[in-house]
C-alpha cells in the first residue's frame, strides 16, 4: 500500500481519485481542493466536484485558501506520502511542497506535453483543430507544467467532439494510465524531459474569447463552438442586438462571396450563415435567456431570415 494525499477540484479530477480509490493499492490520507464558490443568481456556495465525491467516500477533505499556509504544510509533513497525486488543483505549489512526498508530486494534465501547458488545455486541443489529444503523467516542478513525464496516452479527436465529450474520454483515460504508472515510478521509472521547442500555452479562458468572429473562416469557427461546448458557449448577436448562442454546426464546404455574419439560407431545420471563407451551417442555438434547442425550434419562434446579419452588437 502506498500513502497519497490528493489534490484536484473540478469534475476532470475526480476520475483519478475514484480510480485510486478503486485500485486497492493506495491509501487516501487527505483530499486537498479549492475552497467552495458562491455561484449562480443565489450566489449559494457550491462544493467543488472533489470535494463532493470525497465526502461521499468519507474521505477526509481540507480546503486551503493558499495551499502553502504553514499550518497545511505542516499537515503534509505529518502525512509523509508516498505521492501528492494533483489533477486539475488550481494552484501552484511551492517547492517546500514539491519536496515532501517520497516519490514526488504526480500530475494528471490533459494534454500530450509539452503542448498546452496550462488551465485550458482540452478547449484549446479542439478550437486550434487538433487531431488528437491525451494525457500526460508528469512529474511536478515549480514551473507551469514544465515537469519531466513518465507515461502518456494519445484520444483521436473526430470532427465532430466537443470539449464535454473529449474531458469524459481524457477524464478516464487518464484516471487508468495514472494507477497504472504510479506503481512503475516508485519502482524507479526515470521520465523524460519535455521540449521546451514544442511547447504551447492554454491560458485561461474569458468570456470574450467564445465570441463568434465570422470572418474567421468556417473550420475555425466550428472548431470555437466544439471547444466551448458545454460551456461557456460560442455566441454571436441577432439583428435586434440580443445574444445568441450557437451550440452545434456543420462545415459546408460551400463557398461564399456574401458578408461574413450573413444569413444565406434558412430551411425548416436549420440555417447557414457565410464565415470568411464558406458557409457554415448552424443547428442548435439558445436565444437569450431561453434554453438550449434545435435550430428548427428557433426558426419557428423568431428566428432568422435570410440576409439577416449576425454579430452586429449595439
Amino acid at each position: 500500500m502506498w500513502n497519497v494525499v490528493f489534490m484536484g477540484t473540478p469534475d476532470f479530477a475526480t476520475g483519478s481519485l475514484r480510480a485510486l480509490l478503486e485500485a486497492g493499492d493506495y491509501t487516501i490520507q487527505a483530499v486537498a481542493t479549492q475552497p467552495d464558490r458562491p455561484k449562480g443568481r443565489g450566489q449559494k456556495m457550491v462544493e467543488t466536484p472533489v470535494k463532493a465525491f470525497a465526502l461521499q467516500h468519507g474521505l477526509p477533505v481540507y480546503q486551503p485558501l493558499k495551499v502553502k499556509e504553514p499550518e497545511f504544510v505542516a499537515k503534509l509533513r505529518e502525512w509523509n506520502p508516498d505521492f501528492i497525486v494533483v489533477a486539475a488543483f488550481g494552484q501552484f505549489l511551492t517547492q517546500e511542497i514539491l519536496d515532501i512526498p517520497r516519490y514526488g508530486c504526480i500530475n494528471v494534465h490533459a494534454s500530450l506535453l509539452p503542448k498546452y501547458r496550462g488551465a485550458a488545455p482540452i478547449q484549446y486541443a479542439i478550437m486550434k483543430g487538433e487531431k488528437e489529444s491525451g494525457v500526460t503523467i508528469m512529474r511536478m516542478e515549480k514551473g507551469m507544467d514544465t515537469g519531466a513525464m513518465y507515461s502518456k496516452v494519445a484520444v483521436p479527436i473526430d470532427d465532430e467532439m466537443n470539449f464535454a465529450r473529449l474531458h469524459d474520454l481524457l477524464m478516464e483515460k487518464g484516471a487508468a494510465l495514472l494507477v497504472e504508472t504510479l506503481p512503475k515510478i516508485a519502482a524507479g521509472l526515470q521520465p523524460e524531459l519535455q521540449n521546451e521547442n514544442e511547447a504551447t500555452l492554454a491560458t485561461l479562458l474569458t468570456k470574450e474569447m467564445a465570441r463568434i468572429n465570422w470572418n474567421l473562416s468556417a473550420k475555425e469557427i466550428h472548431d470555437l463552438v466544439r471547444g466551448f461546448d458545454p460551456a461557456p458557449g460560442a455566441f454571436t448577436f441577432l439583428p435586434d442586438g440580443k445574444l445568441l448562442k450557437v451550440w452545434e454546426t456543420r462545415i459546408t464546404g460551400k463557398k461564399t462571396e456574401q458578408i461574413p455574419g450573413t444569413v444565406t439560407s434558412v430551411t425548416k431545420k436549420e440555417f447557414s450563415v457565410a464565415c470568411g471563407d464558406e458557409e457554415l451551417r448552424v443547428l442548435t442555438v439558445q436565444p437569450e435567456s431561453k434554453k438550449r434547442m434545435p435550430a428548427a425550434v428557433f426558426l419557428n419562434g423568431r428566428g432568422v431570415e435570410t440576409g439577416d446579419v449576425l454579430g452586429i452588437h449595439p
